[in-house]
């Protein structure tokens, strides 16, 4: 029963949406009527500038490692924290509090491998940001980031991390897949986040 509690909560944690509160709260704007209409941090630099976008991609990882922290917190220890983790992954993306329409799972994917491997996440930080000067997309970014990720688990021959790594990414390949059209066809816009907006 207590397990079901905790997959309940990692849920819940997921699903707040840090950037329609911060665009509401901060702003008085629905940012799900500005830009690309996504709750992620990506659309709220944009639209809201790089103030509202650090708070709102910080908020998201840390939802995702505190949700990933619940077996340890209530002392559960036959359910991995990867697994929770991912729950909360899942409210991000389809938030109950947001109609179920959420974020693309990337700062939150990010929050629970923070938890479990600090390391990784680090790297994931440097690639993603080396690919973000490079190629000067964050979907892209955001996907290579992912494949680098699974390639990193495969190497560290941690089953658990190689599995919830994998699904993961699939759900970050699964959420850009609009975005992957517009590469294909060179119309996706190139990485301007730090704009200042609505201040």
């Amino acid at each position: 029963m207590l397990e079901v509690i905790i997959i309940i909560l990692a849920y819940i944690l997921g699903s707040v949406p840090s950037a329609l509160l911060v665009g509401k709260i901060g702003y008085g704007i629905d940012i799900r009527e500005h830009g690309s209409g996504n709750l992620g941090g990506t659309n709220t630099f944009r639209t809201l500038g790089k103030k509202a976008g650090f708070i709102v991609t910080i908020s998201d990882i840390l939802k995702g490692t505190l949700a990933a922290s619940l077996p340890y917190l209530f002392g559960v220890e036959d359910i991995h924290p990867l697994l929770i983790g991912t729950f909360a992954v899942i409210g991000h993306m389809y938030p109950i509090f947001a109609k179920f329409k959420g974020g693309k799972a990337v700062a939150t994917s990010g929050g629970v491998l923070l938890l479990y491997s600090p390391i990784l996440f680090l790297l994931m930080i440097v690639i993603f940001l080396s690919c973000l000067f490079i190629t000067k997309f964050v979907s892209l970014s955001s996907m290579l980031t992912g494949l680098f990720t699974v390639t990193y688990s495969v190497f560290t021959q941690d089953i658990p991390l190689i599995i919830v790594t994998s699904l993961l990414v699939a759900f970050v390949f699964y959420r850009h897949r609009a975005n992957i059209k517009r590469i294909i066809n060179k119309t996706e816009p190139k990485a301007n986040l730090f704009r200042k907006k609505h201040s």
